[in-house]
């Protein structure tokens, strides 16, 4: 019995999810609707978010307009909630979105909505390599963003994933779609360890956490039971699509002059930001292990890439499903 099912004793509370129509929100919005709980799913835009409705029973599941950059919707949203979540994050910068406002500024206005309205328990999804030292400064406004929501919740739960993976993941996916469309994969950062964990173990960790099973006041580290380098996972995307791409490496500053073009585009495959990141592992901690920090703490067991990434990798194969099946040609 998982700490998910321990926990659903716990059932019929108010749940606010920020972000909840996202990759990781869908996933969690499921988790918690088999629980009992009901659901509003904050969003900007909740008319594109009627998508999460069926992922309960009827009437279960709620979008509400909420957007961090105003508090005032931000406390519409939590008002007479027992948990509030927030699992909002950017990847790149564009427009009125930027870092410090979603992930620094943003975590604290829901961090102070929260406090404001007598919520039991609040969980902040954050990001592994987190650090106010960084130069990078996605990592850097993630780490902001953590300290502005321990200090005005000081028993708040902070869960920092590495790169997640799953069916609308926007790693392999993209590295797949790459993969098909051009001859050369680039590489960027191809010996940095990573330790990719699957959407579903991030949804019930952060369930686990809503629902009171671990210790608040705390970071948690979380990552998948691999650790594999860059360059091995690009080998990864290769083999799931059946592909042979030739892998060209990017020196660091080559790509970082990519990534400064490329990021003016609406959804860059790449940034200088990202370049820097690149450049440092994305794993659990010594520490958090050492600690039990980590995913042991929310008693889920780890779902390796080998179980998940063939069940939607094999849309970038030359003749998709059928491809193993086709004849091979003398």
């Amino acid at each position: 019995m998982t700490k998910v099912q321990k926990m659903s004793d716990n059932a019929s509370k108010l749940i606010t999810i920020f972000g909840g129509s996202g990759f990781v929100g869908r996933q969690l919005v499921q988790e918690l609707a088999k629980d009992g709980h009901r659901i509003r799913v904050a969003v900007r835009r909740p008319d594109l978010a009627g998508d999460v409705k069926p992922l309960g029973a009827v009437g279960q599941i709620q979008p509400i307009q909420a957007n961090v950059r105003f508090p005032d919707s931000v406390i519409r949203a939590v008002k007479g909630a027992d948990i509030v979540i927030n699992l909002i994050g950017i990847l790149s910068q564009g427009g009125k979105q930027r870092f410090d406002v979603v992930q620094t500024q943003g975590a604290k206005t829901v961090a102070e909505a929260a406090k404001i309205a007598g919520v039991e328990t609040l969980v902040h999804m954050s990001a592994l390599g987190a650090n106010k030292e960084s130069k990078s400064e996605y990592a850097r406004s993630k780490a902001l963003g953590e300290e502005a929501v321990l200090k005005e919740f000081p028993k708040a739960v902070i869960i920092r994933p590495s790169i997640i993976f799953g069916l609308d993941d926007g790693f392999f996916n993209l590295f797949g779609a790459l993969a098909r469309l051009s001859p050369v994969l680039p590489l960027v950062g191809g010996e940095t360890k990573m330790q990719p964990i699957y959407v579903g173990d991030v949804a019930q960790a952060i369930a686990v956490a809503a629902n009171g099973g671990v210790k608040g006041g705390k970071i948690y580290e979380i990552g998948g039971p691999e650790i594999e380098t860059m360059g091995e996972l690009m080998q990864r995307v290769l083999r799931e699509s059946g592909r042979s791409n030739f892998v060209l490496p990017l020196p660091t500053p080559v790509a970082k002059f990519v990534g400064s073009i490329l990021q003016i585009l609406p959804n860059p495959m790449l940034t200088a930001d990202q370049v820097i990141l690149l450049q440092s592992d994305n794993v659990v901690s010594d520490e958090a292990m050492k600690q039990k920090r980590n995913l042991s703490a929310f008693g889920v067991k780890p779902t390796t890439m080998d179980a998940v990434l063939p069940t939607y990798m094999w849309r970038f194969r030359k003749n998709g499903q059928f491809e193993e099946n086709m004849p091979t040609a003398n």
